[in-house]
This record gives structure tokens, sequence and C-alpha cells, in this order.
């Protein structure tokens, strides 16, 4: 319920700055804001969700998130709003979902026996999907039929329909009763990285799938323009991607018996990228939705992957630290692509900065996959065995 409410301000937010400004560049520049305030929270989250009560550390990032929300539905009543506004709350709400996040992922692995973790993860990925669609397609509703302060509103709302939830839980003490928070503890998960190229290039290639081929930042320029509708095209156009990542999760249950699981996520993002392209040369609608929800499901899929790559290669008491590692990349790539995606889109036109991103997006995976052979060459059937041997004394 919340990640849904977050994506009706995922959505709101860039329509509000267009709407204000008619630049997609200033709409890639509200990603950029958002990315120190995000690297920093997850790196500061990641410690505190391996110090404290994961249960507690969410609760409290509910709380500062729905201010945040709050914050957006004043600025949208009153008669003039302002740009800097959206940019500064937003940023701060950024900040927040670092600490939100890595705490979610850290979280799951002590609630299921490692056999199942890939099917956890996996509907994890689904429960996320299902934000992804719906989220963004009431937004366009709620924008076009209510009011850009209603969408900030119902945001609002999710997030107390998220601390009732934390509420009825059980407290989550990592194990080993939590690590001291503080930048020790932050340099002592990032040293955990030295010497893992598997789990390093799970990163590196998600951001270059990011910032070059998630083209979110021109969605509103594209859905007014090429594809000449208004606040509801702009919202499928965002939705789009979550409904095939969502199609493929309800679908997910061969992906724990893949067990060359590192070459599946370069491929992967070699069809995401190649539908991002054919997305960027297509004038018609409804096959553009259909390419975005083909690039939805490749990266779900992805996603699944790299997750459990990381699970199973990080001890608990470093998750809560190498998730925010995890979070500040899947969450700070995109916004980087929005300045990628804006600017190119500035200098050029929407369409040549979605195909020229899509294009770098195939060739960067084939370098990756090259200059880091231990990623394609990871596989899930030697790491399940270590743990068991390691819970057996062995």
């Amino acid at each position: 319920m919340s990640f849904i409410g977050t994506q009706l301000t995922v959505v709101a937010a860039p329509f509000q700055v267009y709407e204000l400004t008619h630049s997609s560049f200033a709409v890639g520049m509200l990603g950029l804001a958002q990315m120190i305030p995000l690297l920093i929270g997850s790196l500061v989250g990641g410690t505190i969700a391996d110090a404290y009560d994961r249960r507690k550390v969410l609760l409290v990032a509910q709380m500062l998130l729905a201010a945040t929300s709050a914050g957006l539905v004043v600025n949208a009543v009153v008669s003039s709003p302002r740009v800097w506004v959206i940019f500064v709350l937003t940023s701060l709400g950024a900040g927040f979902s670092g600490l939100d996040h890595p705490t979610r992922s850290a979280a799951i692995p002590g609630l299921v026996p490692r056999s199942r973790l890939a099917a956890a993860l996996a509907l994890s990925q689904l429960l996320w999907q299902i934000g992804l669609v719906v989220g963004p397609a009431l937004a366009g509703v709620l924008i076009a039929q209510v009011s850009l302060a209603a969408t900030y509103a119902l945001d609002v709302v999710s997030f107390a329909v998220a601390m009732v939830a934390l509420l009825v839980m059980r407290p989550m003490m990592p194990e080993g009763g939590g690590t001291r928070a503080g930048a020790t503890s932050i340099l002592e998960g990032l040293r955990f990285l030295k010497g893992r190229q598997a789990l390093q290039g799970t990163f590196v290639i998600d951001i270059n799938a990011m910032v070059f081929g998630m083209p979110r930042a021109l969605f509103p320029a594209l859905g007014t323009g090429v594809f000449g509708g208004g606040a509801v095209t702009v919202g499928l156009l965002y939705a789009a991607p979550g409904a095939g990542a969502m199609l493929a999760a309800f679908l997910s249950g061969w992906l724990g018996s893949v067990d060359r699981q590192g070459r599946a996520v370069v491929v992967a993002v070699v069809v995401w990228g190649a539908a991002i392209t054919a997305f960027g040369l297509t004038p018609w609608l409804v096959p553009a939705l259909a390419l975005l929800a083909l690039a939805g499901a490749a990266d779900v899929v992805s996603a699944v992957f790299r997750n459990t790559i990381l699970q199973l290669t990080v001890p608990d008491r470093l998750r809560g630290r190498l998730s925010s590692v995890h979070i500040a990349v899947v969450t700070g790539g995109p916004r980087l692509g929005d300045v990628e995606s804006g600017s190119v889109a500035a200098l050029t036109s929407p369409s040549f900065a979605v195909v020229s991103g899509g294009l770098a997006c195939i060739v960067g995976a084939g370098l990756l996959a090259r200059l880091m052979p231990a990623l394609p060459r990871w596989r899930l059937s030697g790491h399940v065995r270590e743990q068991v041997d390691e819970a057996d004394g062995t």
C-alpha cells in the first residue's frame, strides 16, 4: 500500500514540474536533486538497519516519508505552487527512502529458509511491480479527474496503512544483536565488496541499464507530444513497465530453477535495452506500451537474480549495509537516467534520447560481461551448497 502511494508522487511530482516549466530538462534535474540525498540516506540507512530493530527503523521511515508528502499537498493547494518546493521535498523524501528500502530488503532473508529465498524475492518483486502498475495508472486518473493535491494526499494516507502493518509484526533484530552504527560500520560494508567481482557486477550492470536505458523523465514530453495525450497517457507510460514486470513476477516460478543466474542477468539487461530502443522508434501508443511492458518484464528477471546473488553472498550482519548499496544503485540509477535522457532530449529530441540510450545500454551490457566475467559465470548451485555447509559446521 505504501509503495502504491509512493508511485502516485513519483508521477505527480515530475508532471507538476513539467506543467509549471514545460521543460524535460527541469524534470531531469528533479532526479539529479534527489541523487545526493538518496546516496547519503542509503549509506546511513544501511548501517542503521544493521544496528537496530528493523521494524522500528521502518516505522520511523514511514513517518518521515509521510511528512514530505504532506508538504507536497500544501504546495499543490496554494494559488502559486513553487517548483523549488517540489525539488526540496522530493529530495528529502529520496533521503528518507534510503532509510526505508535497505531495511526492508535486509529483513527478507530472516523470514524464509535459504532454499526459498529466490521465491520470496520474486514475491517481493511482484508486490513491488503491482505498485508500479497501480500507482502510476491511478496517479494519471487522479491528476486528470481530481487534482494534484488529492494525488499527493493519497500518498500520505498510504503510509498510515504501512505503519499499522508494521505495528503488528514482531521485532526484527539483526543476527548477533546488531553492529554499532557509524562511519566504521559503513566502511566495513564497503570493504566487503573488495574482490567480489560478481557482486560488484550486479551493481554496475544495473547502473548501465538505468542511466542509459531509463527514459522516464521523457514520459511527460512523449505522452503529451509524440503520443498526443494528457495526464492519463503519461500515467500509462509510467505504468507500462510495471505491468510487464508484474506479469513476469506472476509467472516467476521458473526463476528458482535457473542455475546460471549471473548470465541470466546479462541477457535480461540486453533485452531491456532492445525493448527501450524499439519504444523510442514507434510513434503509436499501443505498441509503445507493449514495448515498455517487455522492458519491465526483463527488468524484474534481472532484479530477482541480482538480489539473489546479493543475499546469498552477504552475511546477515552486513546485509543492511550491502542492501543500502543495492538500493542506492536501484533507485539512484534511474535518477541519473533522468539527467542523461533529459539533457540529451534538450540537445536533440525526446525520441533520439530514448533510442540512443537503449543502444548504449546494450553495448554497455556486452562490455561489462567481458570485463567482469565473474558475473556471467555466477551459479546458484554452488552458493546454496556453501550456505548448507556453513549451517552444518563443515
